[in-house]
């Protein structure tokens, strides 16, 4: 995949000391706070409460003609926001490893990858659109209820029309967020969900997995397929002061399930290797042993 171009942020010279954004450097403490008290599934941004999602508010599969319009229209807006993301530089995918892995895959499946940025989907959505699979299945997304109901404007509008699967503190809408996902698997298209369930800005360690998407994939009898995005300090720096982070995204070989296991053995030996992958891809890349501060050690 092409690199972006560098030119949205500023270029520092030697003795410029950029100005970092105090919700950033609050964030990152509060980051450090939370590894140290094992908190990682917890999110670290003051995002606004939650506005519910009643299960008339959502066509999971988009069979309305409307919701199919809508999707069509959201994707190429998202596709021109995107490549100027990629043009200006805010976006840099400096490379992909491992794409064979994806298109090796021929039933549905399950896609993970660690969670560190808003624009970290758009990365995954860039890789799909590069695999085999574009044009043939389709990718949709597992997101917060709050991202669905609460965002106006043109985030809002592409949270809920680019084939996005809000997730409900309303049962009945669980309901049938669950049922579009056994369709969405066993009829063959891909869904990309977040493991580690929070995001941490910048944060470049895997951290412990919840079981949700493991159990999507052993109760459809699909893999799951381990991505996991690293981060380089590019030159420019980005309008909060920091640099702007150069992506590779790894993209390992799918886990399947393993029939001769119990339900729960299947869950708990997909999670453990697919953790297991990221931590060897963090390993080998940024060459350091994963590691996790904990309480009473020094900030």
């Amino acid at each position: 995949m092409s690199r972006g171009k560098a030119g949205s942020g500023r270029r520092t010279g030697r003795n410029e000391a950029p100005q970092k954004a105090p919700d950033r450097i609050a964030v990152l403490k509060k980051i450090r706070q939370y590894e140290r008290e094992g908190r990682f599934d917890e999110d670290v941004e003051e995002d606004p409460p939650t506005i519910p999602l009643e299960p008339e508010g959502i066509d999971y599969l988009r069979r309305k003609p409307s919701s199919r319009l809508k999707a069509r229209l959201a994707y190429g807006i998202a596709e021109r926001f995107v490549d100027g993301l990629l043009k200006d530089g805010k976006l840099v995918i400096r490379q992909v490893k491992g794409l064979e892995h994806l298109n090796s895959v021929k039933s549905g499946a399950v896609l993970t990858c660690n969670h560190f940025n808003p624009f970290d989907c758009f990365t995954v959505e860039k890789v799909f659109r590069r695999s085999a699979h574009y044009r043939k299945k389709k990718l949709f997304k597992v997101i917060r209820e709050g991202n669905y109901t609460n965002f106006p404007g043109l985030y809002g509008f592409l949270f809920r029309n680019c084939d996005t699967l809000p997730l409900s503190q309303n049962k009945k809408t669980m309901y049938n967020f669950l049922k579009a996902v056994d369709t969405i698997l066993t009829r063959g298209d891909l869904i990309l969900i977040y493991p580690e369930q929070s995001m941490w800005w910048n944060y470049r360690k895997p951290k412990p997995l919840k079981n949700g998407a493991f159990k999507f994939a052993v109760k459809n009898r699909v893999p799951v397929v381990p991505i996991f995005i690293t981060m380089e300090d590019g030159r420019d720096i980005g309008p909060d002061g920091f640099p702007i982070q150069e992506y590779t995204v790894f993209i390992d070989q799918p886990i399947y399930p393993v029939s001769s296991l119990t339900e729960r053995e299947q869950v708990d030996a997909m999670r453990d290797r697919n953790y297991a992958v990221w931590k060897r891809i963090y390993e080998e890349f940024y060459g350091i042993p994963l590691t996790y501060e904990e309480e009473g050690s020094q900030e």
